[in-house]
Order: structure tokens, then C-alpha cells, then sequence
């Protein structure tokens, strides 16, 4: 109906307001944030054994378990941000990477998508984390995701995800 309205401009996002017409024909303005997109990893160090991080979040004001996971920078494509990103985040390199699927993070109010892999063949690297990220990188068994998880423990949604996708839970 209407062309997205920039509301603000930041370093990562952009809000946006927009009015379309939905298939109901009720219109509607829409809040939303515009986001480059992600792409998340799940490393394996062996069938029963993979890395997760414990990441202090601000936002949220507290440690979350997560798999490695970043945006995209500008025309990046999804696989090579998962390169990057588990050598930034775990000091591991991956020898395999095969996408398993992609899911919209929040879609009532933003676009981001995120592609998500399961790696392996992992080969030590340096790391060298970026200043404005707190992490602690953990080995974890598929008995300890469980645990876990089920303690209420892993919280994020795109790793409960991704370890579904790869049927951890």
C-alpha cells in the first residue's frame, strides 16, 4: 500500500513504519525493523560433543547459552558469515558445513532470517574475540544439552532451533 516511512537509522537496524493492506482486507500500520539477516553453527567435535557459548547479552542483562551465530555483513552470503563466525566466537575452524534450514527470528516485527549449519571437522585456530562481546566457549554432550534444556537453562530460539534441526532436543 504505502512505501516503508525510516524512523531510525542505526549501525545494525532500521525501523521502519509502513501501511499495507492484509489478505483479510483490514489495514494496518506495521512497525519493523529491517536486519541484514544472520547465520547461526552448530559445531560438532564428534557425534556427542559440541561447542556452545555462554554469552553475557546487555540487552537482556544476563549470560545466555547460544551456538555461534552473527549478521551478515553487507552482501555477504550466509555460509561465509558462518566461516567467520565460529572462528571468531569459538577459535575453531570447520572442514564440512551443511545448511539445515533457515528461520525467521521474529517475523511479527522484523525480517531477519537466519541460516542455519551444522559443522564439522574441527581444527583449533587463535580467537580473537571483538571487544563488545563477553564469551565463554563450552564442550558440551548431547546428555548435557538435554539437561539443559530442560532445566530451562538454553533460552535462545534460534539455538533451541538449531539444535532441534539437528536433533539435540
Amino acid at each position: 500500500m504505502g512505501k516503508p516511512k525510516p524512523v531510525f537509522n542505526g549501525k545494525l537496524l532500521r525501523v521502519y513504519t509502513k501501511r499495507v493492506l492484509l489478505p483479510n482486507g483490514y489495514s494496518v500500520c506495521l512497525e519493523m525493523i529491517k536486519h541484514p539477516g544472520a547465520a547461526l553453527v552448530v559445531p560438532f567435535l564428534s557425534s556427542d560433543r559440541i561447542i556452545l557459548l555462554k554469552q553475557f547479552r546487555p540487552v537482556v542483562d544476563r549470560y545466555l547459552y547460544e551456538a555461534p551465530a552473527g549478521t551478515l555483513a553487507k552482501k555477504e552470503p550466509p555460509l561465509a558469515c558462518a566461516r567467520r563466525e565460529i572462528v571468531e566466537e569459538t577459535g575453531y575452524s570447520a572442514g564440512r558445513f551443511i545448511r539445515l534450514g533457515e528461520i525467521y527470528a521474529v517475523p511479527g516485527y522484523s525480517t531477519e532470517k537466519i541460516a542455519i549449519y551444522k559443522a564439522w571437522r574441527l581444527k583449533k585456530r587463535s580467537r580473537v574475540p571483538e571487544k563488545d562481546e563477553v564469551i565463554e566457549t563450552l564442550v558440551v554432550s548431547r546428555r548435557r544439552v538435554k539437561a539443559l534444556f530442560r532445566k530451562g537453562a538454553i533460552t535462545d530460539a534460534k539455538t533451541i532451533c538449531a539444535l532441534s534441526m539437528c536433533g539435540w532436543l
